[in-house]
């Protein structure tokens, strides 16, 4: 299928590996220039120059902490007209409730609720005026099924799904789509943490921990960043002008309901 997003700008946050990277590849297969965004340089060159090579489109880098002020402003240097933005960023720490402090929650909430507020804030202003615009948030599964260790996560992410359910419906007849896409259980380096982390409490082998929870997973495999990836470059293209607000599940059918 023709995305129909050739030439377009996109900005990726948290690019340079994992769910950031198999998007922007997606995007670059589909002829969309890149500026990507992560904390380690090593990682990002390689990744942009990847990217570049094999699919001949524009990228360029910026290694930055897109949670702080500066970071944001410094990707908006390098690219501030995007037609497309991805917001994603690592999410906080697991634990309990008793463990997290007021500080635990103001980073949890700068990172994965003010961060991609201020970057759509900083972007649909020219998106209106040019008439087109894609905005995808990576989220969470569990802002449908919480988690129980990931209970700053949960909150945080929530409460940037009630600011998209209101801000993409004022936005849409000016062109400018913005949905949330949620991950299931993918094969990441977070996830591969977690994981271990499992694994040493239990004291049991990752890949049996691993097998488990593919278990849990009507599809029968825990998710694949190409298939995440690609899901966000049809939310991204021509075919998605009529699909606002939603929160897509990408999660092999491990969340059970009917709505």
């Amino acid at each position: 299928m023709d995305l129909g997003i050739a030439d377009r700008r996109a900005i990726v946050c948290a690019a340079s590996k994992g769910l950031g990277y198999a998007v922007a590849e997606h995007l670059a297969a589909a002829g969309v220039h890149l500026t990507i965004n992560a904390r380690n340089e090593d990682d990002l060159r390689d990744a942009a120059d990847r990217l570049a090579i094999c699919y001949g489109v524009d990228v360029s880098y910026v290694a930055a902490d897109i949670t702080t002020r500066e970071g944001r402003q410094a990707v908006l240097e390098v690219e501030p007209a995007p037609d497309i933005l991805i917001n994603n960023a690592g999410g906080p720490p697991s634990g309990i409730w008793s463990d997290w402090t007021e500080a635990d929650w103001l980073a949890a909430l700068n990172g994965n609720m003010l961060t991609p507020i201020m970057l759509m804030k900083s972007v649909l202003p020219g998106m209106i005026e040019r008439k087109w615009g894609r905005i995808v948030n990576i989220t969470s599964a569990a802002v449908k099924s919480p988690i129980p260790d990931l209970g700053l996560s949960n909150a945080a992410r929530c409460g940037l799904t009630g600011f998209v359910g209101g801000t993409a419906r004022q936005v849409a007849g000016h062109g400018v789509i913005i949905n949330n896409l949620l991950p299931g259980m993918h094969e990441t380096d977070r996830l591969r943490g977690r994981i271990e982390k499992e694994a040493a409490r239990r004291g049991i082998t990752p890949k049996e921990v691993a097998g488990n929870l593919a278990k849990t997973v009507p599809a029968g495999h825990l998710g694949r960043p190409s298939d995440f990836g690609a899901t966000a470059a049809f939310l991204c293209s021509q075919h998605a002008g009529f699909m606002v607000a939603q929160n897509v599940l990408l999660d092999g059918g491990a969340f059970n309901s009917t709505m």
